[in-house]
């Protein structure tokens, strides 16, 4: 209450938080009109993307399909996977089972494969489902030409399968003496017809040899012999008067013909055959080739997103701007937003320019170029994009912390590329770690063919990116909060 004869005085109220309320909006338009208005500053955007294209233009002009014939490139898919191995079956009439027992197996390794098989048909990759023991992993149910599959347990010969298909869904189980069964797994094949094939089955992995060195590496290998018997073998209900036939190794570029074939009669089986039926390894990343010129492109936008701060710093115009907008984090939030959403823009642009401009070239050198409507192939596009986004937060909250542009510019570049260029030259064991642990593993995002030399999942890997990025914006926001302007 005032004292009698005196005016009532208001008390001060700040308007800043008032103002906060409906400032980021104003921020964001701030922030984005001093980019554009910088000319250098927008012409690192285009440049970022003309760098990308440029690069994979130059590989596609490089490329060389290693196939052999004129005829028509194959198709993509199957290009991931291996299809080989020796299959001998009858046809299998509706739905049914298909029983052996495996008496002997030799050659191959511990991923050897001695089994029964249910497929839609004997083209490559088509849809199956496969029950094997193997000597180092134990009974194995495979399909989806993956590694690894359900199952484990003991493996040791004699051992008796039994695969039973009902509609779409195939449930293997396996037994010591054929009379108590004990269930392995089950997996559902899409597009499997009514009458399917059902048999007997034997593959083996190549043994390879991979050397590494620093810019590159060597990967050499050889055809890898399997063995197996198999009596009691029978598939119920199989169609009347049909023989049993083979889908043998032999169509596969590395087969050696002498090793396929089939003998026995009266259930007794013994199967000959090289190659694998899985993932292949080895195969070309040609949508990863592709999108490498972001290696170079990056360049340019690590440059735009520190000096969009250091430049700042060094004029003393930041003080202005904490004049006018005192919660410094929101300055910093606004400035990673533009960043951000101007490197995205960039990052769509070179991705999409790349392989849309790129692949004609690639296809005219005969390379298996996989559609741009490729689930992976689209992820690992737009993918790209959101790597340059978070490339620019992260070059963004470095240049906060150092405030210094060429410091900023060379440590973002050095955690980006060294881990990639390092990793070349050390053991898979090692790189491994190397790629999943470093900013470096945002770069799995553009991975379509899960290889031997994988380190991480794609996401997984955009996904530690993020991490540092938002580690290195919460120090920024610490920093920029504390320390003078």
């Amino acid at each position: 209450m005032s004292a009698p004869g005196t005016a009532a005085v208001a008390p001060y109220r700040s308007t800043v938080q008032d103002e906060a309320r409906d400032g980021f909006g104003r921020l964001l338009a701030a922030e984005w009109t001093k980019l554009r208005t910088v000319r250098r500053w927008m012409l690192a955007l285009p440049a970022s993307v003309l760098l990308t294209v440029l690069v994979a233009l130059l590989a596609a002009a490089g490329s060389q399909s290693t196939r052999s014939g004129d005829g028509p490139p194959p198709d993509p898919a199957l290009l991931k996977i291996s299809d080989l191995g020796h299959y001998t079956y009858l046809p299998l009439a509706g739905d049914g089972t298909v029983v052996a027992r495996v008496t002997s197996q030799e050659g191959g390794g511990a991923w050897a494969k001695a089994g029964l098989m249910v497929r839609g048909s004997t083209r490559a990759g088509a849809p199956y489902a496969a029950l094997a023991v193997t000597p180092g992993h134990g009974v194995r149910l495979l399909s989806g030409y993956k590694e690894g599959g359900a199952g484990g347990g003991p493996g040791a010969v004699p051992r008796w399968l039994k695969l039973s298909r009902a509609g779409a869904d195939v449930t293997g189980y396996a037994s010591a003496d054929g009379r108590g069964w004990r269930r392995v797994g089950s997996v559902r094949l899409k597009g499997l017809p009514r009458t399917a094939l059902a048999g007997v089955f034997v593959a083996a992995p190549d043994k390879v040899e991979v050397r590494r060195m620093f810019g590159g590496e060597s990967v050499s290998g050889q055809p890898s012999a399997t063995r197996a018997a198999f009596d009691q073998v029978a598939v119920a209900p199989a169609q009347p008067g049909a023989a049993w036939r083979d889908r043998a190794a032999a169509s596969g570029p590395a087969a050696d013909p002498s090793l396929d074939g089939r003998t026995g009669s009266g259930g007794t089986i013994t199967l000959k055959g090289v190659g694998d039926i899985g993932r292949n390894a080895f195969a070309d990343d040609i949508t990863r080739t592709t999108l490498s010129g972001a290696l170079i492109g990056q360049v340019a936008i690590v440059t735009l997103a520190v000096l969009f701060v250091t430049a700042e710093y060094r004029r003393g115009m930041l003080r202005t701007t904490f004049a006018a907008a005192p919660r410094r984090g929101r300055v910093l939030a606004a400035k990673a937003v533009v960043a951000g959403l101007a490197s995205l823009a960039a990052g769509l642009a070179a991705a999409f320019g790349s392989v849309l401009l790129a692949g004609p070239l690639e296809r005219s050198h005969g390379l298996a170029v996989p559609p741009l409507t490729d689930g992976a192939v689209l992820r690992a596009v737009a993918g790209t994009g959101a790597l340059f986004a978070v490339i620019a937060v992260f070059s963004l909250a470095v240049a906060v912390i150092v405030r210094r542009g060429a410091p900023a510019i060379t440590i973002v570049l050095l955690l980006l590329l060294v881990p990639q260029i390092v990793a070349t030259g050390l053991p898979l064991s090692a790189a491994r770690w190397l790629e999943r642990l470093t900013p470096a593993a945002g770069f799995a995002i553009q991975r379509t063919v899960d290889r031997f030399d994988q380190s991480i999942d794609p996401w997984a890997g955009l996904g530690v990116l993020c991490v540092y990025a938002a580690l290195a914006l919460a120090a920024a926001a610490r920093l920029v909060a504390r320390r003078d302007a």
